[in-house]
């Protein structure tokens, strides 16, 4: 499809996209409404019609007489309609209006935020690099800090690691740390769920890591009382520190399990635990709606890509752009701490759970 001032193309996966072309005065409006959810745009058209006003795409117009008055930029859109400028992310009628008409709108996570990734896999399990080629290429992108947390050896395709490997690979680690001053690598795992709710590695080798993070590989297919159940063990349970894509989902491939979710964040918050947002673009895991209720219940979040390879570093991008959509903070966001308040918080939740409190 093409015409003077438009060409759409059909790309892979059936996703159409289109090319437009305006003037420049028209290019902020243009940008506002087609970023805009529907919803949004039509809460602003009728903002617009109450204050004597007309937006659409082409611009912000006073009537009668249809002055133009807005529509180069975006902040001009708004600004017009007496809102400060709302992301692109939050366009989507569920509050932000009223937020930018309170002054409560969020101070949006962004990647530069963030100091380190939480979740990455090595040549030691199922990953296609040495310890050395993930750190250089982590220092790479600035960070800080990773934690390493190849598979437990419950995931046998992954050659997932046991007490003995793993704490193999904590020696490597450690002479890693000593060559570099300024970056830190985590001692961690991504210790498999069973399907009773007991983890993949005994306590005594969890005790000895930095981070573990505990996720669901197999029995998808169970009931939601018993996914909840596994889930909420996993959160209570001594070392666990994070939730690693909490509803399994594969876009395109697979839904999510069957989950209490709200259940799941409750008790994260009680226990002090982190839900991780997978960057992973076929994952993308916690989605928007649930970000937000982790926010409401003060759940940390944990933006991480889950790489197998150096190159999947980047899709942190789409963890953060996953993050923002569910109005998520810097704040909100674990892995936006430096390394000393972060290594504070993993202890706190370690003592927390000892100490019972709820």
């Amino acid at each position: 499809m093409h015409g003077e001032t438009r060409s759409s193309i059909l790309a892979d996966q059936d996703i159409q996209v289109d090319l437009r072309v305006v003037d420049e005065a028209s290019f902020g409006a243009a940008l506002q409404y087609f970023t805009g959810g529907k919803q949004h745009n039509i809460k602003l058209r009728e903002m617009a019609l109450r204050a004597g006003l007309k937006v659409n795409e082409y611009g912000v117009f006073r009537e009668p007489g249809e002055k133009r008055i807005a529509g180069n930029t975006e902040e001009g859109v708004y600004r017009a309609l007496g809102l400060p400028l709302i992301p692109p992310e939050l366009r989507e009628d569920t509050g932000e209006v009223e937020a930018a008409q309170s002054g409560r709108l969020p101070g949006l996570v962004e990647v530069g935020d963030i100091k380190g990734d939480l979740h990455i896999h090595t040549k030691w399990s199922d990953g296609s690099h040495d310890l050395d080629t993930i750190v250089r290429a982590a220092r790479q992108r600035g960070y800080r800090y990773i934690a390493v947390t190849d598979h437990t050896k419950g995931l046998g395709v992954a050659h997932g690691l046991d007490g003995a490997r793993l704490a193999e690979q904590a020696g490597a680690i450690d002479g890693l740390n000593a060559q570099y001053k300024g970056f830190r690598v985590l001692k961690g795992t991504e210790v498999d769920i069973r399907s009773d709710g007991t983890l993949d590695l005994p306590d005594d080798v969890l005790a000895g890591l930095d981070i573990v993070v505990a996720s669901v590989h197999s029995g998808f297919k169970q009931s939601r009382e018993q996914i909840t159940k596994r889930l909420l063990a996993a959160v209570r349970h001594p070392y666990v520190s994070v939730i690693a894509h909490p509803t399994g989902r594969l876009i395109g491939e697979r839904d999510g399990y069957a989950v209490d979710m709200e259940a799941v964040l409750k008790e994260a918050a009680r226990y002090g635990v982190a839900m991780e947002i997978n960057a992973y673009p076929l994952r993308l895991d916690l989605n928007d709606s649930q970000i937000r209720m982790a926010r409401r219940y003060g759940v940390s979040l944990a933006i991480s890509t889950d790489a197998h390879v150096t190159t999947q570093l980047d899709t942190m991008v789409y963890g953060v752009a996953m993050a923002r959509r569910g109005w998520a903070e810097r704040g909100d966001v674990l892995n936006a701490r430096e390394y000393g308040p972060l290594r504070e918080w993993l202890k706190s939740c370690r003592v927390k759970k000892a100490k019972g409190i709820r």
